[in-house]
């Protein structure tokens, strides 16, 4: 079996969780204090979706405004993306449409079924400035999955990056097939000769 590789980017303001999200989901570890992160870091993971081997690069990266136009440079060759904000922020949830259009202003793609999924994360926290049906209904409007999730307590983790995983393999499946369709010579070109055909 083929093992495919899926480049799959997180995006979202600072302080939301994505890197103890990550963290959660390749380690099975939830730390309290994380350094901001600087630009993007790499953390794989290999899973099956669908009876296929994907190995899952999935790019974590800086929230702070500063680092905008660094953490852009790595949207290239992304075959999907993790948006997350923080359900006790609203500014976080606010921001979801300025990092959902930049992605797609900036990947070659510009592509409206470029593989996404929304997570709402820190549900273990009290203190809930965004509903459910808030962010459900913003994803709807957008056709995208919406998953409520908690680093800390590792609630839906696997399912939100086996999610995005599925979606990412869907698509790149159909590109494939598109690819090779697109590059079937279906006459011979000029000066090629036919085959012989040969008796068994």
């Amino acid at each position: 079996m083929k093992q495919v590789d899926l480049k799959i980017i997180i995006l979202g303001s600072l302080g939301v969780g994505k890197t103890s999200l990550l963290h959660q989901y390749v380690h099975s570890k939830f730390y309290e204090d994380y350094r901001t992160t600087l630009g993007a870091s790499v953390l794989s993971k290999i899973i099956t979706v669908d009876n296929s081997s994907v190995k899952l690069q999935i790019w974590d990266t800086g929230g702070q405004e500063r680092f905008r136009s660094v953490v852009s440079t790595f949207y290239n060759g992304s075959d999907g993306c993790v948006l997350v904000f923080d359900v006790t922020d609203r500014e976080t949830f606010e921001a979801l449409e300025g990092w959902r259009q930049d992605i797609l202003d900036k990947t070659s793609s510009r592509d409206p079924s470029f593989p996404f999924v929304v997570l709402g994360n820190k549900i273990d926290l009290n203190n809930r400035q965004v509903s459910s049906s808030d962010a459900s209904s913003w994803c709807e409007d957008r056709n995208l999955p919406y998953l409520e999730v908690s680093a800390r307590d590792n609630i839906n983790v696997d399912q939100a990056f086996h999610t995005i995983a599925r979606h990412a393999l869907i698509r790149y499946k159909e590109a494939a097939v598109s690819y090779m369709t697109d590059s079937i010579k279906l006459k011979p070109e000029k000066g090629e000769k036919k085959k012989k055909k040969c008796c068994s």
